[in-house]
């Protein structure tokens, strides 16, 4: 792969702002044009319009507001023409599927996977809920957008997941196949704001007990390990490596982790950890892959040379994405400045453009991805604010929903502190 220098040397802050606002493009400029949805990705896949991608989107059009880019008339319009699509899409049980057509119908992602995803919804969920706390106004059109983003949350059946009441929680439900996929959502992953948002639902909530008697009982939920390899660093929950880096994003674009605590660890502390684990292994490259170092690292699902993979430690094929480090921002600014600079000073021709940071690269084979990715975009902005101003930490911790279902699961934060 050609390095060379993408533009002048720009500031700490300038940076983090061209990056933001190239970033936003992404949602807004490549947005489908008749529903205002996120696509799934730009470069193959264009016309598939992505649920959790699009609740990313929606805190991207926050922070766009805030930082000046659009205004609020705007980001209103927008968001209702979201809200109108959703409202008349598919949904199964007031869940979405993970990928729906321009029309609104399901895009079957599996065999069996031709229904709602809870995941996918509860990602759709959180951007949403950052939007209500935001659109606070009066007039016709605020009050209005908050009562529709209402409607389709409680139109969810959240305690529908538990498969009439076991002490679990799946994924996925299908109208011709049921619960035939099977798939619990056990041990640590990116799921924790579904358990959050089906604990706090004031209509349809599950039991605290699919938490801790589901949930957390995976084998690979509790760790606890001192990863001696990587400078000695303690990782309270999940695989040894850690896993992918959107384990430590996607729950926690609206979820504070700072002071979040439970029976099972302090999620900051978790956090913090899994960055620093995957960033040491990347220096140490045990695999000797061109270009890895401690300015370049980040492992976690993207595309790659052969297709699309979650990468971590234990899954390492020399590819690199941008959103694993530069999401990680709030967790290991030390580690992820260095990056970023690589990323955008040295690496910038070949990997940084209109939309910001292409999806993925490998120098060992000398590739570079074409596409961006709705799920890998959406964390760079979202977190950078974060890190910045913590502003949708700040709206999703406000809501009453995320502060009941926390409270239930035996969650303490600040937050709740002044509830």
């Amino acid at each position: 792969m050609r390095h060379g220098r993408a533009t002048a040397r720009l500031s700490d802050e300038a940076l983090l702002d061209d990056v933001q606002r190239r970033t936003f493009r992404y949602f807004w400029d490549f947005a489908d044009p008749a529903s205002g949805m996120a696509r799934d990705r730009f470069g193959g896949n264009d016309g598939w319009l992505v649920s959790g991608g699009s609740g990313m989107g929606a805190m991207a059009i926050v922070t766009a507001v805030t930082r000046g880019w659009i205004t609020r008339a705007e980001a209103v319009e927008r968001l209702h023409r979201m809200l109108r699509f959703l409202e008349h899409a598919d949904s199964f049980h007031g869940a979405f599927p993970h990928f729906l057509t321009p029309e609104g119908r399901a895009i079957r992602f599996g065999r069996k996977d031709d229904g709602a995803d809870i995941v996918e919804t509860a990602l759709l969920m959180q951007g949403l809920i950052a939007a209500r706390a935001f659109f606070d106004g009066g007039g016709n059109s605020e009050p209005w957008l908050r009562g529709r983003i209402d409607g389709l949350f409680d139109a969810v059946e959240w305690n529908w997941f538990t498969r009439e009441g076991r002490e679990a929680y799946y994924w996925h439900w299908s109208p011709n196949h049921g619960f035939a996929m099977n798939h619990e959502i056990l041990g640590w992953n990116e799921c924790l704001i579904a358990l959050v948002l089906a604990a706090g639902s004031a209509r349809d909530p599950i039991s605290p007990a699919v938490y801790h008697n589901g949930f957390t009982q995976s084998r690979t939920f509790l760790n606890g390990r001192d990863h001696a390899a990587n400078e000695h660093i303690l990782l309270p929950l999940g695989p040894d490596g850690g896993g992918p880096l959107f384990f430590a994003h996607y729950s926690f674009l609206g979820l504070d982790p700072r002071g979040l605590r439970d029976p099972y660890a302090d999620y900051l502390a978790q956090n913090e950890a899994h960055v620093r684990i995957n960033q040491a292994y990347c220096v140490r490259n045990p695999k000797g892959y061109v270009g890895y170092g401690p300015d370049c690292w980040g492992l976690t699902a993207s595309d790659n040379h052969e297709g699309y993979s979650a990468h971590a430690p234990d899954n390492d094929l020399g590819v690199i994405a941008p959103t694993a480090a530069i999401s990680s921002l709030p967790y290991a600014p030390d580690l992820v400045m260095p990056a970023l600079r690589h990323f955008h000073d040295d690496l910038g021709d070949r990997i940084y453009g209109e939309l910001g940071f292409v999806d993925a690269f490998n120098e060992t084979v000398g590739w570079a991805a074409k596409t961006h990715l709705a799920i890998d975009q959406g964390p760079i902005i979202v977190m950078i604010e974060n890190h910045r101003t913590s502003l949708l930490w700040d709206l999703v911790m406000s809501d009453a929903t995320v502060r009941r279902g926390l409270g239930r699961l035996g969650f303490t934060s600040p937050h709740l502190a002044t509830a």
